[in-house]
Formats: structure tokens, sequence, C-alpha cells
């Protein structure tokens, strides 16, 4: 077992597990921390708990600190300085007439690199563009390039729900969603109806999905001939959230809506 605290770098970033080594390191509290990338800046989302191995990365990266009010100014200011970078960049992908959105800029905390993150609908040759960004800010120059979801993850902004998005808001990972997941809820599969700001399938239809497949295998299938207290039918739908049963009664010679304790498949 490994004692760990569970750090975010961004607001709904994915958790990340360090060493508090004997820090008094509590939940809500920000910290320094050794990554792959150098130091940085991490507010702790997780209280110190003990994982199995398994469900950390070796080795264990260490928290260096507490962080203090030095290093909170420290931040502000890099998130200033990116947005003079973001205009920066923009202006010299308009210059070299690159097909790519710049869509977010960050510097690390120490300020030893600035990752830039674009969209591109293929490869974009930007040797050229890092030389011009490099001799402008003298310090090292990353373009990531990042796709649809991720775009949305980092500008936010409000679901068809009418919410704002999960993944900008709470969801740390994306999880594969499938054109399964809307048949088995019964969901229109028009793409507008069950896609995101970012034109890919709703991360929501995640959520539900277990409930939909537990209910299922307690309903019957569609086509199988079943007895009611209103006679004999044959089911022609499920709505496997309300755990309602759609059957065809012979003798009323109608559809009607069951609950499904009343509905029992006929032995073959």
């Amino acid at each position: 077992m490994y004692s760990v605290v569970g750090v975010r770098f961004k607001k709904a970033g994915k958790i990340f597990y360090f060493d508090p080594i004997d820090l008094p390191v509590e939940k809500d509290s920000s910290v320094i921390v050794d990554t792959a990338r150098g130091l940085e800046y991490g507010n702790v989302v997780i209280g110190k708990r003990e994982v199995a191995e398994n469900d950390v990365v070796l080795p264990l990266k260490k928290v260096i600190r507490i962080a203090d009010e030095a290093d909170a100014k420290l931040v502000e200011g890099n998130k200033t300085a990116a947005r003079d970078a973001f205009t920066a960049c923009q202006d010299k992908i308009k210059e070299h007439g690159l097909k790519m959105k710049l869509v977010d800029v960050e510097y690390t905390f120490d300020r030893n690199k600035i990752i830039f993150y674009f969209t591109a609908e293929g490869r974009v040759d930007f040797r050229e563009l890092v030389k011009d960004l490099a001799s402008i800010f003298r310090t090292r120059i990353e373009l990531r390039q990042i796709g649809v979801r991720d775009e949305a993850k980092l500008l936010g902004g409000i679901g068809p729900c009418g919410r704002l998005l999960c993944c900008s808001t709470f969801l740390g990972d994306f999880e594969p969603v499938s054109i399964k997941m809307a048949k088995d809820q019964n969901l229109s599969l028009n793409p507008t109806k069950i896609s995101g700001l970012c034109g890919r399938l709703m991360c929501c239809l995640k959520y539900e999905h277990d409930n939909y497949e537990s209910a299922k295998e307690d309903l019957p299938r569609i086509g199988k001939l079943v007895m009611t207290s209103l006679g004999h039918g044959k089911v022609v739908g499920l709505n496997a959230s309300e755990r309602v049963v759609k059957v065809q009664i012979f003798d009323l010679g109608k559809v009607l809506e069951l609950p499904s304790d009343d509905v029992v498949v006929d032995q073959e």
C-alpha cells in the first residue's frame, strides 16, 4: 500500500497521485509537486489515503512543498503572460497562413516552457512558427495538437441540456461512448440530438448505460409471447428506465404499457 494525495492541475483535469512524504497536506490545499515536465502548481482534491500498488504509477512522484502566496501570485502572472502569448501566436499563425486553430496557451509553473494547444484537420508544418515563437519568448516552445473533445473541455460552454459542459466542470477523463448506448436507451439516432458541442456523441450517454443494461436483463425481449393480467400478448417495445413493457394484447387488439411485474414470458 502507498500513502498518497490526489492532485488536480486544472478545474476538471485528471487526478494524479503524489507521495505527500511527511508534509501536512490536506484536501483543498495547494501544493508544488514534481512532475515529468518539472515543478507544477496543483490543488489537492483527495486527502491522504492508502491505495494499492496497482492504482499508482511507479516511481511515485513527490509533493515538494505546500504552496504559499508567492506561488499563487506566480501562477496568476503565468496566466496573464499566457493571454499575451495567445495573441502573439495567433498573429504569427495568420502571418504564416497556417490552417490551424489556436485553442489555449499554458506556461509551466517555472516558465521553462510554453505549451500552445491547437486543432487542425490534418498535419501542420509549424517548424517556422516554432522558430518565431522561440525568438519572441526566449524559452522552450511546444505545440500540441488536440482533438475536438479536448477543445470543448478547454473552452467550456453550455450543452444541449442547458447546463455547463460536463467535461469542463467535473469530468476528469473521457470515457468511450458508442451509438449502441443511444440505441439501448431508445434515443433518436439523429446526430443533432445525441451530439454535444464538440460534434461527438454526448458523454452523458454513458452515465445511465449500466442501469439500462441491468434493466434489460430483467425485461422480456421484444417479440416474446407473454401472459399479463389482461390476457396473452406479444412484447412490442420496452421502457427500460421505467421498467415498463409495451404489450400487444391479442384479445383487446390494443398495445398497452404494463409494469414489468405484470408481464410473464410464456414457457416455450
